[in-house]
């Protein structure tokens, strides 16, 4: 059943000392793709300063903005409604020598092939391909996934943003990011092009109307196999209409919600919250 999200994703950032200056870029604008439409989206900011958007080479929207006087905080919010519909029935699954055909005289060539965050050791590329033995593209997702999530479990603060994929398995726990980059990597190793997919997932898939909940931003994979097929290995499922999508690359570097740089002292962290409300 299609449902109507409302989505509020804030960003604050508290410097040590007031920041001389800034340079930001943010990718939190939901797609409008077939499936999901975005009704609605803005990116406020305060202190308040002129902002621009552009699409950059993935095809994510970007709203990028500077603060050239000193501030001792900075808040992005960035606020979408968006219209999901449930998953489409997959594509019929080509061969494996249609698929690296296809992929070896087309752009699926940027998905096909390791980068820094989905570089792993031979042997886990050994251990997928054991696991999808005789099995087409389309069940080949679902067993790496569940090879994956079955040795990684889904544990917040077990990770950082520079945990490398082999690091997340051999302590066998990680994030959505950790599980993300390691199941794109060994689909890549075993020949299906995957791509990281970064954006929202409704954490009550029967929510009540109109009340607000509490979240955060998700990643998941999509790969290749006749089309884009979307696949969340955290939780073992086909994206669906709970999934609300931002952005795609080859890993999180292509798709980092919130990156720039600031002159002025190291501070902490920023504070990220995310507040969904099913209005439809």
């Amino acid at each position: 059943m299609a449902r109507r999200l409302r989505i509020k994703h804030t960003t604050r950032v508290s410097y040590a000392q007031p920041a001389a200056s800034s340079h930001n870029e943010v990718r939190m604008t939901p797609l409008t793709l077939p499936g999901q439409t975005t009704l609605d989206a803005r990116v406020t900011v305060n202190p308040t300063t002129p902002t621009w958007s552009y699409w950059d080479y993935w095809g994510t929207q970007v709203t990028g903005f500077d603060l050239m006087d000193p501030h001792g905080k900075l808040t992005i919010i960035a606020s979408s409604l968006v219209e999901t519909s449930p998953a489409e029935p997959l594509p019929k699954a080509p061969s494996w020598a249609e698929l690296a055909e296809r992929t070896a005289n087309s752009r699926l060539l940027e998905f096909a092939n390791p980068t820094g965050r989905t570089t792993v050791p031979p042997k886990l590329v050994k251990k997928a391909r054991k696991a999808a033995a005789g099995l087409d593209p389309h069940e080949t997702a679902v067993a790496v996934s569940a090879l994956v999530s079955d040795r990684v479990s889904y544990l917040p603060g077990a990770t950082s943003v520079n945990t490398s994929p082999a690091e997340a398995w051999e302590q066998g726990a990680g994030v959505c990011q950790d599980i993300t980059h390691l199941t794109v990597a060994l689909l890549r190793g075993v020949g299906l092009p995957a791509r990281y997919v970064s954006g929202y997932l409704h954490p009550e898939r029967e929510a009540e109307l109109h009340r607000p909940v509490a979240g955060q931003s998700h990643a998941w994979i999509e790969y290749w196999a006749g089309d884009w097929c979307g696949y969340d290995p955290t939780n073992s499922t086909r994206a669906d209409e709970s999934h609300v999508v931002v952005a795609r690359g080859r890993d999180y570097d292509d798709v980092t919600p919130h990156k720039g740089i600031y002159r002025g002292v190291p501070g902490g962290p920023p504070d990220v919250s995310v507040e969904f409300t099913r209005v439809a």
